[in-house]
């Protein structure tokens, strides 16, 4: 057996052709897909929780209330 002959053998018989790289890389594609869709669609929450939560804050703080002395409780000697 000739080195040519050798070699088209070896490099034949790779354990690895280009079907099973374009699957091994169609499956990292669909998997890193999700993640980035489930993230997009979680920071799109976050984002409308905290525009829920700002506007729920101002219109309390739009609210007078009085302030309530709580140094009158029975805990404090106000003699």
């Amino acid at each position: 057996m000739s080195i040519n002959q050798l070699t088209s053998i070896v490099l034949g018989s790779s354990l690895i052709n280009k079907y099973n790289i374009l699957t091994i890389l169609i499956i990292v594609m669909v998997i890193f897909g999700t993640l980035l869709i489930f993230g997009i669609r979680k920071s799109y929450k976050l984002k409308k929780d905290n525009e829920r939560l700002t506007n729920l804050n101002t219109s309390t703080l739009n609210k007078k209330e009085t302030y309530k002395d709580f140094t009158e409780g029975h805990m404090y000697d106000n003699k």
